[in-house]
């Protein structure tokens, strides 16, 4: 069966804002490779519509190898949208979700393909409640902003997770491996 496995950048003092950080070719380059080893990324419309960025930079390359390409994965990557108010999208790589999340990603899930992406914090909050994530990467980058979005809020219920993995960066960011491993959340997957 596919992993749902969520991947997203966050503050040292746990905050997501992407304007805060400044990813470099090394973070480009992981990211691309990871996107290049799913077969489908999930966003929320905020998330998605930060993400169409991308979309102009494959229409008009910026000359750095690294910001190239990751546009090229993230603009061949399927992508599913989940939004309410989202009637269309303008990237033929993408669709709005016909089911809600957590039927979508069962259904996903039973699919034959590789793993399924989640890129947006509010989907990563959803799924964690919902017990659907096999797996969750945080990259923590070296800035302390002092204010945001804090990447957990909104959690229903304690879960453990079992680091299994760590990538440091030249950067100073450290990418942090996680699979759930709480009773709690085995009992609400089955797993």
């Amino acid at each position: 069966m596919r992993k749902i496995v969520a991947a997203i950048n966050m503050t040292l003092d746990g905050f997501c804002d992407h304007t805060a950080i400044s990813p470099g070719e090394e973070i480009h380059q992981h990211y691309a490779e990871l996107i290049k080893s799913a077969d489908i990324a999930l966003y929320g419309r905020i998330t998605y519509l930060l993400m169409e960025y991308w979309k102009s930079v494959v229409e008009n390359p910026t000359g750095d190898k690294s910001t190239d390409d990751f546009a090229v994965s993230m603009d061949r990557i399927p992508k599913v949208v989940f939004s309410h108010t989202l009637k269309n999208v303008g990237w033929q790589t993408a669709r709005i979700a016909k089911r809600d999340l957590k039927d979508e990603v069962q259904w996903l899930k039973k699919q034959h393909g590789g793993d399924i992406l989640v890129g947006s914090r509010s989907l990563i909050i959803a799924l964690i409640n919902l017990g659907l994530l096999d797996e969750l990467q945080i990259m923590v980058h070296s800035v302390i902003v002092g204010k945001g979005l804090p990447l957990f809020e909104m959690i229903s219920d304690r879960t453990v997770w079992n680091l299994v993995n760590t990538k440091t960066f030249g950067s100073g960011a450290v990418t942090l491996y996680y699979q759930p491993s709480n009773t709690a959340y085995k009992e609400i997957t089955g797993v």
